[in-house]
């Protein structure tokens, strides 16, 4: 695997990712009983924006920088943002950088955990595991494997806490990743019928978001509610934006999207390039 998320960290689509992602965990703040979150491709934890990969592309510029630079956002985007402040106070011994570290998936999922929640966080890469093995270590309220993320899903599913979340993001290197996520899913639903699962994947192409779409409607018959979000017009072979698919997705969670995305739009698009979507999968 040649991917290194370092290139594109706190780019718009970690912001659009995480913002849902704190979105579906506060969700489920409604009952007092614990959940699990399940990470299968988790990466390092958290990323230096100072480091020589961020630095050559820079496209926290066009994301986290932007959305933190912006006064009274919602309250969904203000949390997220809390959990990118705590991870910075904690690691940064100069107060006068603001931003210099920008947390991963698990995380912000692990700023948002409650004293009895746990998160189990799935890494193959050999490097970017034991970077996030350090990131936690101590933390017994996490438990990092290294293991490829969709192995996990057989292992580690269900959860004995019964409720909880799924996020799959891989880095979509192998033209037959959107082929293999149907088939998991399948596998994982199987075992975990009541999870949540949200998968993100990029815009790039619209035939293999629709071959995505007809392997993940022959693979799964539960809800599913997708979110979609553009900051450039339809450019072939070019990253225009980024969606997630949620199976199962909470209660007015579809509500809480139509809500929050015209704000993330506005804030991350180029030139009011791009657009925003929401829709059941039908």
């Amino acid at each position: 695997m040649n991917y290194r998320h370092s290139y594109h960290a706190g780019s718009f689509t970690d912001v659009v990712k995480h913002v849902i992602l704190t979105a579906l965990i506060t969700s489920l703040y409604r009952k007092d009983t614990p959940f699990c979150y399940i990470d299968t491709h988790a990466g390092t934890g958290y990323y230096d924006l100072f480091s020589e990969f961020s630095k050559k592309t820079r496209e926290y510029e066009g994301g986290i920088e932007k959305v933190i630079q912006q006064e009274n956002p919602p309250p969904l985007v203000k949390r997220y943002l809390d959990c990118v402040h705590q991870v910075n106070n904690r690691l940064t011994a100069s107060r006068f950088s603001s931003l210099r570290y920008y947390p991963g998936s698990p995380m912000i999922a692990r700023c948002l955990s409650r004293a009895h929640d746990r998160i189990i966080a799935c890494e193959l890469q050999p490097q970017e595991y034991q970077a996030l093995k350090s990131a936690f270590a101590g933390d017994k309220q996490v438990a990092v494997h290294h293991t490829d993320g969709f192995v996990g899903l057989k292992a580690f599913l269900p959860p004995r806490e019964r409720r909880g979340i799924v996020l799959i993001d891989p880095p979509y290197e192998d033209p037959d990743e959107f082929t293999r996520i149907a088939h998991s899913l399948s596998y994982a639903i199987k075992r975990w019928e009541t999870g949540i699962y949200a998968i993100w994947y990029p815009i790039k192409d619209k035939s293999s978001i629709e071959h995505y779409y007809r392997a993940l409607k022959a693979a799964v018959s539960l809800p599913i509610f997708i979110i979609e979000l553009t900051i450039y017009p339809d450019l072939p072979q070019h990253l225009n934006g980024c969606g997630l698919t949620v199976i199962n997705p909470p209660w007015q969670f579809p509500e809480s999207m139509k809500e929050i995305l015209p704000w993330l739009w506005k804030t991350l698009t180029i030139n009011s390039q791009g657009a925003y979507h929401t829709a059941m999968l039908k």
